[in-house]
């Protein structure tokens, strides 16, 4: 029987709604939802194989378990048995620290992982906490979280009305948006254009959001925390700065910004952009005299040796022109969750043992990561979590963190494949397919540039054979805390759900907070899951029902009769409701942030044009890792190649279509050569999450279509000194041909 299921897409940040026809639980068709209240109707190819990915016959269906050295498949009383005997003598001998968490970027995808993550967490009392956000985005989360006082607290372009938009590292006509929700953006882009708008695009690389740009000023990689500095140099010097009256009486440190970035001249850093001095300043003018205008600086910008300064920078730009937090400028969503009220942002809470590197956001940098299991001595990780992440291709210096991983007394994965991370495992737990869980996307909500809500039940029905992905990590934790295998769900979840209450409750900016939380337990009902919780959080925001505080306030009862979402409006003003700080003012010149600016000095007068450089790229058809085991997307598609200038491929001998030797101070690999005029001379760009053919990995598709590891190059002591952050984006490298 055929019937067609309204849900969102979970595969990118652009949130975009989709239109599943079903033909009893087989997908045969799927098409953007038309009437989706904020992506209407767009879909990238990744969406339009949902059903693909899905259905893919390499996805676990059961627990494995290594038995002689192969993984075996087992019962899911076997898989957690096995984790109760060995996790806790280990905890035992080596102490909490001992075990290690991975999370990987599907975790904010997923509503379980968003929800269930943090009660594992807790359980395990380690401070050996890593995830995908230290190899892309971290930096922003401290920028943000010392500039505002939530690491969370993250302006996006309003895009829709802005006149000017200037995107640093970033790549959105393929990427669909990265902190940055926004379905259709290459829609949204064409028409900035059209009104009259203009697009800048500072990239290395003439990218597809480039090419199709007014100005494309292709800058030397690693080089954005300079040009920014100086176009806040031009804007003081020539009284161009103009904060506006929305602003002005919430800004600290607008003098010490000032006369600490005015040393960055654009004639001084003009050779170290690779950019002539006149265009820096032609920029910042521009910038100034905008109506609407808005930076916007992402993983070319975060991934490199000033993260964190070029992420900072970029807001005090949009401050300088009075752009931030007004219509058409960068402006902080409002979720329809409630979020609560925070404590000022503070970081460096714990350090790593090995190398010292600093906590934040409740997390280490993975760059820590291999030397915390390889090196001896109390604290020494002996077993790893992964959750949702390969970490093997994903994070600096791949092949000694693959080597590491092997050494461990206990993996354990939640994964649904054997990857190449997965593959050292003595468990893998596989959760069900994303169409057996629900859906609501409270990290992108955040980031959106309208405030939108979107609930998606199941396509599907779970199979009654398997738990659902928060009943693993519930008896994870109550494993953990030392219970046995078979564990009350139920029972955990009701503790879950007791403690977020209390939370709510409790938060003096809630509506909730003179209420009783056994009534507010009562309402919610006894459904165990995830659902429950959001509801909570749902009834609790600032949307929300407040249990019976607004009848035609939202609730997932509300989102299920809208099932293309609720458009709550465009981006409203939010200073200063949404500081932090502990002045409660937007710190201009934190001195987390401002002790790097004489390291900043130093790369401004060595920079030299010697040598490659290498830079990675993104594909419309990719996903990081975890989407090229799709037939449908890797079809016909060369996308692992090193793509070089031609003249820089001439000096090398090196043809397009031929092989090369690339090597940096952390590895080597061999590769096939693309030769192309799309990279600024001295430059090499190399995607990132393949190479997948290592032993063991059981991806059909992905094994067909391996790439190379990018990783194998990223040099784990090449950070960006304030967060912790390995360099992915500038990495010295030679080239030879093979």
């Amino acid at each position: 029987m055929t019937r067609t299921a309204i849900r969102t897409c979970p595969l990118c940040e652009a949130t975009c709604g989709l239109r599943i026809t079903l033909d009893g639980d087989r997908v045969t068709e799927i098409r953007g939802d038309v009437d989706d209240v904020f992506s209407k109707g767009y879909l990238c190819p990744k969406g339009a194989t949902f059903g693909e990915l899905e259905a893919d016959p390499d996805r676990l269906s059961a627990p494995r378990i290594k038995r002689d050295g192969r993984l075996v498949e087992a019962s899911w009383e076997e898989a957690y048995e096995e984790i109760a005997r060995r996790l806790p003598a280990i905890v035992e001998a080596g102490g909490p620290d001992a075990v290690a968490v991975y999370l990987g970027n599907p975790n904010v995808h997923n509503l379980a992982g968003q929800l269930y993550v943090r009660p594992l967490v807790k359980a395990l009392r380690t401070k050996n906490v890593h995830s995908a956000s230290s190899v892309d985005q971290l930096p922003k989360h401290v920028s943000c979280g010392v500039m505002f006082g939530d690491p969370l607290a993250i302006p996006v372009p309003d895009i829709d009305r802005t006149d000017l938009l200037v995107v640093l590292g970033g790549n959105p006509r393929v990427s669909n948006g990265s902190l940055w929700t926004a379905p259709d953006l290459p829609g949204r882009l064409t028409a900035l254009r059209k009104r009259g708008g203009k697009l800048v695009v500072i990239d290395p690389k003439r990218t597809r959001t480039a090419d199709k740009a007014d100005t494309h000023l292709a800058i030397r990689p690693g080089a954005d925390a300079l040009l920014l500095a100086a176009i806040i140099a031009t804007l003081v010097a020539e009284d161009l700065v103009d904060v506006g009256d929305h602003l002005r009486d919430h800004l600290a440190g607008l003098d010490d910004v000032a006369r600490l970035t005015a040393p960055f001249t654009p004639e001084r850093v003009a050779t170290a952009c690779g950019l002539e001095a006149e265009q820096i300043r032609q920029l910042a003018r521009e910038l100034a005299a905008a109506e609407r205008a808005c930076v916007y600086g992402r993983i070319g910008t975060t991934t490199q040796r000033f993260g964190t300064l070029a992420s900072w920078l970029v807001d005090v730009v949009n401050v300088l022109t009075g752009n931030l937090d007004r219509p058409g400028g960068s402006m902080f969503p409002t979720p329809a969750h409630h979020r609560g009220m925070r404590r000022p942002f503070r970081m460096n809470r714990w350090s790593s043992r090995v190398s010292g590197l600093p906590e934040a956001i409740g997390e280490l940098p993975v760059a820590a990561l291999t030397e915390e299991i390889t090196t001896p001595g109390e604290g020494q990780v002996r077993a790893l979590i992964t959750i949702a992440g390969n970490p093997v291709l994903s994070t600096p210096d791949g092949d000694a963190l693959d080597a590491a991983i092997a050494e461990l007394d206990l993996v354990i994965c939640i994964d649904p494949y054997v990857t190449a991370t997965s593959r050292h495992a003595d468990v893998i737990l596989p959760p069900p397919p994303a169409m057996q869980r629900p859906h609501y996307d409270l990290a992108f909500s955040a980031l959106a540039v309208r405030d939108v809500a979107n609930f998606s039940p199941p396509v599907l029905p779970l199979d009654a054979t398997r738990p659902d992905e928060w009943e693993i990590l519930l008896t994870l934790a109550a494993i953990a805390l030392g219970q046995p295998a078979q564990v009350d769900t139920a029972a955990a979840d009701a503790f879950v759900l007791h403690q977020a209450v209390e939370g709510v409750a409790n938060d003096a900016s809630s509506t909730l907070a003179t209420r009783d939380p056994a009534e507010i337990i009562a309402a919610l009902g006894d459904e165990p899951g995830p659902a429950r919780l959001l509801d909570l959080l749902l009834r609790a925001g600032p949307y929300g029902e407040g249990f019976g505080h607004d009848p035609d306030g939202l609730s997932v009862e509300k989102l299920r009769a809208h099932p293309h979402g609720i458009d709550y409006g465009a981006l409203k003003p939010r200073v200063p409701e949404i500081l932090r700080t502990a002045s409660g003012r937007i710190e201009l010149a934190p001195a987390e942030l401002t002790g790097d600016l004489d390291r900043l000095s130093t790369a401004a007068d060595a920079a030299t044009e010697d040598g490659l450089v290498l830079i990675g790229r993104r594909h419309l058809r990719t996903n990081n890792s975890w989407s090229h085991n799709v037939a449908g997307l890797a079809k016909g598609q060369r996308l692992c190649t090193l793509q070089l200038h031609p003249d820089d491929a001439a000096e090398r001998g090196l043809v397009d279509g031929g092989c090369a030797r690339v090597s940096s101070r952390a590895g080597e690999l061999t590769v096939d050569v693309e030769v192309t005029d799309s990279l600024r001379r001295g430059v090499v760009s190399l995607p990132h999450g393949f190479g997948h053919d290592l032993d063991g990995v059981e991806q059909r598709v992905a094994r067909a279509n391996a790439g190379v590891n990018s990783n194998v190059l990223t040099d784990r002591d090449d950070l960006d000194r304030i967060s912790g952050t390995a360099v992915l984006n500038g990495i010295p490298v030679e080239v030879a041909a093979v």
